[in-house]
């Protein structure tokens, strides 16, 4: 029954394995100088390697999430995260910047099993009366990896060179496959799972699917540029070393983590529903990229708070996100509804790091990068709240 005390077994377990695949991804922000320097890359090459990553999730989201609906979440999720433990892995021996583009799309491939096939696995464990709280703590391991990262891969970069930090993100990949293959169960009063099911792109048409994906590809291009600019930004406008600068991007990510579980909780008791939550943390990302573009936002001191506050809310914004979007979506179509949301965030997850850094590299000045942040959240909090 879903009131097993195995229930916070599979959210644990479901949380290290998002933690462990998104370990290295979420590192290369804090890598950013090391990577620029070693590679000889500007930014918008930077950028393109966070983009690499999302790449093929674009389409594999949507045969994730009709695999979801087939399949044991065990297998899909366990090989996918084995997917990424290999490709990194194989990167180890990466010879330059274009080699390990390609490592990055390939563990992206991987990397589609696990956002979808997560969600759906703490969703089917848990009543509404708890779901959001615990749909906060497993999408906190995305940020929670990235602390992590952000902690080590810095260090190792340094010490031992950047493909050092691939192997040890194919180890890290590694554990949570076999966490969660190993650990992982299906909830027992869950139904049996449909031997054919049909594709419903018309739940496009849904005005919960529209606030899903505005919402969603607003906010995943406010983490793309939090993730790849914060760093960057610290370092050349506040004039903060590289290593404070990454020790800020960890300060970062925790605050992330904290929003994901903190804003979910909150979406369980708030009387106007999860989505007011959301629009809660499109209206604080606002205000936090409109600062960074005055002049307050280039004191040191300044640049941190804010830099903090949009990881509470521009990270922590996906725990109640994806509680909604479980909740809304057919029960019989949740996989598919959960893929096909964030295939449609991953085309802002792709272009946000590289469209940004070029506007940076094009203009030099990061101000108009958040500026742009700012106006496509506006103009998401003023659609979906019509809707």
């Amino acid at each position: 029954m879903k009131t097993s005390r195995y229930r916070w077994v599979i959210l644990g377990v479901a949380t290290f394995t998002q933690a462990a695949a998104s370990f290295f991804v979420q590192g290369i922000g804090a890598m950013s100088v090391h990577l620029r320097r070693d590679l000889e890359l500007n930014t918008t090459q930077l950028g393109l390697l966070q983009s690499a990553a999302q790449l093929l999730p674009l389409a594999g989201l949507l045969v994730v999430g009709r695999l979801l609906d087939r399949h044991d979440e065990r297998w899909v999720v366990g090989i996918g995260a084995l997917v990424v433990a290999v490709a990194l892995a194989a990167g180890g021996a990466a010879p330059g910047y274009a080699s390990l583009l390609v490592v990055l799309l390939i563990a992206g491939a991987g990397y589609s099993a696990i956002q979808p096939g997560g969600s759906k696995s703490v969703a089917s464990w848990f009543d509404a009366s708890q779901r959001g709280l615990a749909m906060g703590i497993r999408q906190a391991g995305l940020p929670l990896g990235g602390v992590l990262a952000a902690s080590a891969l810095p260090v190792l970069a340094t010490a031992f060179g950047w493909r050092s930090t691939l192997v040890a993100g194919a180890f890290v990949a590694l554990s949570g496959a076999v966490a969660f293959m190993a650990f992982y169960r299906r909830p027992p009063d869950r139904p049996s799972m449909p031997a054919t099911s049909r594709v419903r792109l018309e739940l496009l048409r849904e005005p919960y699917m529209k606030k899903i994906i505005l919402s969603g590809t607003s906010m995943v291009s406010v983490h793309g540029g939090v993730g790849v600019l914060t760093v960057l930004y610290l370092h050349e406008v506040t004039s903060m070393d590289s290593a404070s600068a990454a020790l800020v991007y960890v300060a970062v990510q925790c605050a992330g983590a904290l929003g994901r579980i903190c804003l979910a909780a909150w979406s369980d008791r708030h009387r106007s529903g999860r989505y007011a939550c959301v629009t809660t943390c499109l209206a604080a990302v606002i205000i936090g990229m409109t600062v960074l573009t005055t002049p307050i936002g280039r004191s040191p001191v300044a640049a941190c708070l804010v830099f903090i506050w949009l990881g509470f809310f521009g990270i922590g914004w996906y725990g109640p996100w994806v509680a909604y979007a479980a909740e809304s979506a057919p029960p019989d179509h949740t996989g598919f509804a959960l893929g096909l949301a964030m295939a449609v965030n991953q085309v802002a997850v792709i272009l946000a790091p590289s469209v940004l850094g070029l506007l940076t590299d094009l203009t030099g000045s990061f101000a108009p990068a958040w500026a742009l942040l700012a106006a496509l959240t506006a103009v998401t909090l003023t659609t979906t709240a019509r809707l």
